[in-house]
């Protein structure tokens, strides 16, 4: 298509591999590795907490899931663009970000214990199960600062920390169980977790230069006027990732519900990889962006056909090797999963495409109708699954969530107009062979 066209897609490349290859690497690294640890940890935690206990940690992680996307503010989702678009500001941006984000935390503890009492009103220990995880989402919101390391590429150092973090608590949880000490203990080791990434994280931020955090209430009102439209889609995510579940547990029953899980929990040990890749190609984007919009559509378009590529290819092997999976990870007991599994490994493909549109669509600052698009998602599932689940089962739960999944980040997506360009990239990076010539 021309010397010139050339010459830049080249370019382009060569910092595509320079920075987000390198970035996506070292978390891809660091994933895999905790991705072993969390399957070695599952398996011990099931064994000796017991059916009874670990369904009640369970259960906490559930109820406090919920209400995470509201400690949070949507703020996650803007703080790589702020970095670069005001990165005089930055001191400014993680202070005002993390101390609103800290001040819905603590009000969102408080409605999660009230939430307990009422709903577990015979059940205690159940509440300070509840109350002890609940405190994860105090140190979720301080985690905010691995976001300047992805907008300043220094994703290695964010890697590492959380390794080093993960194989600590890791061996803390072991510990715990195997010694068969307080399950109390267990349900707070989430939030050390948590509070070991942040501290080393606010250390390394600092020795980086890193401006001194100030709050400010001109930036907090820039900060959330932007963060705010995408509160209520992230909860309706939260919503629709949970209604499959636990419809399953009311419709059928427990034992169909553990198998959707063990499903379920297979497929996603693969999102890490996803994750890395957009979270690194995220800071090249909006840096494009603010270089021409040529240039942003196509790394737009690299993007989608990356991830695109990557979902189908993770799909056809889990389709292929799901009965090896499950007995390998699960056991003969789980046999039940499999064709669950085979239906929940297209996940991916749909979910994460929905997470390059919103790099796309946080870019164009188009977040208005996101909650829309989130809410017409989350009613789709609740109706799908009450349809599907009285006839197949556990496999018309996952069929559900599927088509949930295509009608919100593709369907959805072509049909409103302010998010249509987004579906025409996507279609555009299916035959991204073609700007290679």
């Amino acid at each position: 298509m021309g010397l010139k066209f050339i010459n830049g897609l080249k370019k382009n490349t060569n910092i595509f591999k320079n920075r987000v290859v390198k970035n996506a690497g070292w978390l891809i690294a660091a994933k895999v590795v905790q991705s072993i640890l969390s399957i070695v940890v599952t398996i011990i935690s099931a064994r000796f907490l017991g059916p009874s206990s670990y369904g009640l940690v369970s259960y906490a992680a559930s109820v406090v899931s919920f209400v995470t996307p509201i400690t949070l503010l949507g703020l996650g989702n803007i703080q790589v663009q702020e970095y670069i678009n005001h990165p005089e500001e930055e001191g400014k941006i993680l202070g005002s970000s993390v101390a609103m984000s800290c001040v819905s935390a603590v009000f969102c503890i408080i409605g999660v214990i009230s939430f307990s009492l009422i709903a577990n009103v015979d059940s205690f220990e159940t509440t300070i199960i509840v109350s002890l995880y609940s405190t994860v989402l105090f140190f979720q919101a301080t985690e905010l600062i691995m976001y300047w390391f992805q907008a300043k590429y220094l994703n290695k150092y964010y890697a590492i920390v959380g390794l080093i973090a993960y194989v600590s608590i890791s061996s803390y949880k072991i510990f715990i169980l195997v010694f068969g000490l307080s399950i109390k203990l267990f349900a707070l080791s989430n939030a050390f977790d948590y509070f070991l990434i942040t501290m080393i994280l606010f250390i390394i931020y600092k020795k980086k230069g890193g401006n001194g955090l100030k709050i400010d209430r001109k930036t907090a009102l820039r900060l959330f006027k932007r963060s705010r439209h995408y509160i209520i889609p992230n909860l309706m995510i939260s919503i629709f990732t949970q209604t499959d579940h636990i419809m399953i547990k009311h419709m059928i029953d427990d034992v169909a519900l553990g198998y959707y899980t063990a499903a379920t929990t297979c497929a996603a040990y693969a999102n890490f990889v996803f994750t890395a890749i957009i979270d690194s190609s995220r800071p090249s984007i909006f840096e494009n962006y603010k270089i021409s919009e040529e240039n942003f559509e196509k790394s737009v378009i690299r993007l989608y056909s990356i991830v695109i590529y990557l979902a189908i290819s993770f799909g056809i092997i889990m389709m292929i090797f799901s009965p090896i999976a499950i007995k390998i990870l699960y056991g003969d007991d789980y046999k039940s999963s499999i064709n669950s599994l085979m239906i929940v490994s297209w996940f991916p493909l749909f979910s994460f495409v929905g997470s390059v549109r919103n790099v796309w669509v946080l870019a164009k600052n188009r977040q208005k109708f996101l909650w829309v698009v989130n809410m017409l998602g989350a009613g789709s599932n609740i109706v799908l699954n009450f349809i599907l689940i009285p006839f197949f089962g556990i496999e018309g739960a996952a069929t559900a969530s599927l088509f949930t999944q295509c009608l919100t980040n593709v369907i959805f997506t072509a049909i409103f107009r302010p998010y249509r360009r987004s579906a025409i990239l996507m279609l555009k990076s299916l035959k991204f062979y073609k700007y290679l010539k």
